[in-house]
């Protein structure tokens, strides 16, 4: 018997574009251009994932201005979503679609479009 131990998985299901889109902004924009030219819902679920913890930390950034607690407010905020891209990322390694506690699954209606 022969065997042929190529598979002809060009994404591996698009565990790889899951994997990259938490990789920096840079690596969500080439997980975007990577999950357009072949759809994968691991792939757009895991872009979602990444795009609303991105639009999160720039939006709580904001908290840097506060006077006083502005400091204290934004490392925490670092730290949560520090662990939030830590969660996504362990996931889209074991190539499963689990969405982030609490916040996670509003991220996947509101970034729908993806």
């Amino acid at each position: 018997m022969e065997r042929n131990p190529i598979q002809s998985t060009s994404s591996n299901d698009g565990k790889t574009v899951a994997i990259i889109s938490y990789l920096t902004i840079i690596g969500l924009i080439v997980a975007i251009i990577m999950n357009n030219k072949e759809k994968t819902s691991l792939g757009q679920f895991h872009i979602r994932q990444s795009i609303g913890i991105s639009v999160t930390g720039m939006a709580l950034g904001l908290l840097r201005f506060v006077p006083g607690i502005g400091g204290i407010a934004i490392s925490i905020v670092g730290v949560i979503l520090l662990i939030a891209l830590i969660l996504g990322l362990l996931a889209a390694f074991s190539g499963e679609k689990k969405a982030l506690p609490f916040i996670g699954e509003k991220y996947q209606e509101w970034f729908n479009m993806i």
